[in-house]
């Protein structure tokens, strides 16, 4: 067991996606595999371009304030951040900081660690535009500008993660939050995910409360997946752990590292001083402005249902199992997906049944997203329907689906192709049964003596029907002609 306790912060920035232009242009806020393509006069800061805020990037910043259960301001302020760098081409960034109050400060949010609720401490929530993004290659670096001025949110914690688990659990949570309610993609493969870490340990004996007792504080800048959060916290405990063992901790400055992919490990960039001078002033071309209560209150009832609402339904209300219901929840294309199955008249266990042990296994297998395959829901509920009226057997049904996913072919289309056709008839599977029973009366005996014989018998008439026997009318069948004899 360690000696030691690790005291974890986040800054996590997500690009808001869901509006339909930049957070202060009119350039479309789309993602474009083409550098420099999607970009305005305002983007690149030419003379005599002036800000326009859009309504609804601060609508969808003030929702996620509301879900995380912060207080919103009564006027709405951007300030100016000055600082230099290539990818900010104005020479600062237009950004919220805690006076005037940003979108949402003092918050708190429950989320789950390996099935224990934990409660995260939200310090605040800003929106703001973010920067281009920047290319370093071994001669030379290029700029791409079209993420310049993409409404970003920032959402800092306090340092209240004590694992890199509960972080990462964190952090899965807020990207359903985000996904859920609108707000972005919140995909990390398009760069609109990036997390800075804090991270700093003490003696486990001593005193949490007492924030003299613990160690200097290590940020780690950009970190661009939850994999390589979770490493870097690993990697970073590990490191401090090792300083105290030396008696090296004390002499370690506080500073800004980075994450290394290649080498999976955290690299020294520069010192850090607590109070950066940024400089921060109202933004002087746009004018603060009231946030009206009426707003306030169409915006909260504009939150939809949630991932964990719809776990909570999915456990209560169709009797999912805990493990089934997350890995439904996990993603919400997939939960979408279920929940137009239930709407059509799927039985929720078995349509869970299907996501979870074929189709969820079918798109890992490929690396896709549900939106991606060819089956629809309606072609699920199409294939459940089948078998629960007796068109076709369960076995039946899979080679169904893999043959609608391969082909790209409609249900009803593949079972007419392949000639599946349940036998449900009473009249074609009973005289089947007498002649196998007849053939077997040697069988019939040894089943009356107690062996388990009854399995054969309907083997023999799945055989003789090339398993198009409804299986359970077969077993009636077999049953009542046994039971006469």
């Amino acid at each position: 067991m360690s000696k030691y306790k690790a005291l974890i912060g986040l800054e996590m920035h997500c690009e808001i996606s869901e509006t339909n232009t930049k957070v202060f242009s009119s350039a479309e806020n789309s993602y474009k595999d083409i550098p420099n393509s999607n970009i305005r006069p305002v983007d690149m800061a030419f003379p005599g371009t002036l800000p326009v805020v859009n309504k609804e990037a601060v609508k969808m910043a003030l929702k996620a304030s509301m879900i995380l259960n912060c207080k919103q301001p009564e006027y709405m302020y951007f300030e100016r951040k000055n600082y230099y760098y290539p990818d900010l081409p104005k020479g600062y960034q237009i950004t919220q900081e805690t006076k005037p109050a940003p979108v949402g400060i003092y918050g708190s949010l429950e989320y789950e660690c390996k099935g224990e609720k934990k409660i995260a401490v939200i310090n605040n929530l800003h929106l703001e535009e973010d920067a281009a993004s920047t290319d370093h290659y071994s001669s030379y670096s290029t700029i791409d500008y079209n993420r310049a001025g993409v409404p970003l949110l920032e959402l800092v914690t306090e340092p209240c993660f004590h694992s890199a688990d509960e972080a990462v659990s964190f952090l899965e949570t807020m990207r359903s939050i985000y996904q859920y309610a609108g707000i972005s993609e919140a995909d990390s493969r398009k760069g609109q995910i990036r997390c800075d870490v804090n991270v700093s340990i003490m003696d486990d004996s001593l005193d949490e409360s007492d924030m003299n007792n613990w160690g200097t504080k290590i940020e780690i800048k950009n970190v661009n997946s939850f994999g390589g959060v979770r490493d870097a916290i690993n990697y970073e405990i590990d490191r401090q752990t090792e300083l105290k063992e030396n008696g090296e901790y004390d002499k370690m400055e506080q500073q800004t590292r980075r994450w290394d992919e290649d080498s999976l490990s955290t690299i020294y960039m520069r010192s850090k001083v607590d109070a950066i001078d940024y400089k921060y002033f109202v933004e002087p071309n746009i004018p603060k402005y009231k946030i009206s209560k009426e707003w306030l209150e169409e915006i909260r009832k504009d939150i939809p249902e949630l991932a964990s609402e719809r776990k909570e339904k999915y456990i209560e209300k169709y009797g999912l199992s805990d493990y089934d219901a997350t890995i439904i929840v996990k993603d919400k294309k997939v939960s979408d997906y279920y929940e137009e199955v239930i709407k059509l008249g799927g039985n929720p266990k078995k349509a869970s049944n299907w996501l979870t042990s074929v189709i969820l296994g079918h798109l890992n297998k490929y690396d896709i997203g549900i939106n991606e395959i060819y089956l629809t829901p309606k072609m699920l509920f199409d294939i459940m329907n089948m078998v629960e009226t007796g068109k076709i057997s369960s076995k039946q049904s899979k080679d169904v689906l893999y043959k609608c996913l391969s082909d790209e072919k409609e249900p009803q289309v593949i079972v007419d192709e392949l000639g599946l056709k349940q036998v449900g008839d009473e009249d074609t599977i009973r005289p089947l049964v007498i002649e196998i029973l007849d053939a077997h009366l040697d069988l019939i005996e040894e089943y009356r003596k107690g062996r388990n014989v009854f399995d054969f018998f309907v083997g023999q008439v799945m055989k003789a029907t090339r398993g198009q026997a409804n299986p359970s009318l077969t077993a009636k069948i077999i049953k009542e002609e046994i039971d006469k004899r």
